[in-house]
């Protein structure tokens, strides 16, 4: 009998500016219901804060800690609020992901977000070179708006909250995941 897969829904948040991708966040749903969030210790703040998409969209899902009550969210005003501890150095990250998606433990794991290639690319990244990934991992995630396109681009549940939060959205693609696999098994999508 072959082996079932052990399916992950991730997202990441992340800070790039053509040449570098850094994380912000990110955020995985196991199939058995575990699930991990984490933020980026080592992120720049100034370089966060002076990015306006990721400023307005991305910082304030962040857990923050507020320096200066009633003032604009900035790298001035706010600082990494470890009591939350999802504030994590990327050693910790990588040991994290490393257990939470353990091939020995959990089986292999199939990776899947939603228009997935920078986030496999931050993901990956947090190891190393595509070399370097956890032995039993595959080199390659699947994407699942590339299946819904495959599937004549059926309309997606709406998310409703969190957009932008790295967890929400994972738990998101688990959904779309679960609408689309619905769907292409009743027959009503290609």
């Amino acid at each position: 009998m072959k082996e079932k897969a052990r399916r992950y829904w991730f997202d990441t948040e992340f800070l790039e500016d053509g040449r570098t991708i850094d994380l912000i966040s990110i955020g995985i749903v196991a199939e058995d219901g575990r699930q991990y969030y984490a933020v980026s210790r080592d992120i720049n703040l100034v370089k966060l804060f002076d990015h306006p998409w990721v400023a307005e969209h991305v910082a304030p899902q962040l857990p923050w800690k507020v320096l200066e009550r009633g003032k604009t969210l900035s790298w001035i005003t706010a600082d990494h609020d470890v009591s939350t501890g999802v504030w994590k150095h990327r050693d910790e990250i990588v040991r994290d992901i490393k257990t939470f998606c353990d091939p020995e433990i959990y089986g292999k794991p199939e990776f899947w977000a939603y228009y997935a290639d920078y986030d496999w690319v931050v993901l990956c990244q947090l190891f190393g070179t595509m070399m370097d990934l956890p032995k039993g991992w595959p080199m390659y995630c699947r994407d699942i708006k590339q299946w819904a396109d495959m599937l004549g681009n059926p309309t997606l549940p709406e998310q409703g909250e969190g957009e932008h939060h790295a967890l929400a959205d994972a738990r998101w693609n688990q959904q779309a995941w679960d609408f689309l696999d619905r769907e292409q098994k009743k027959g009503w999508i290609r």
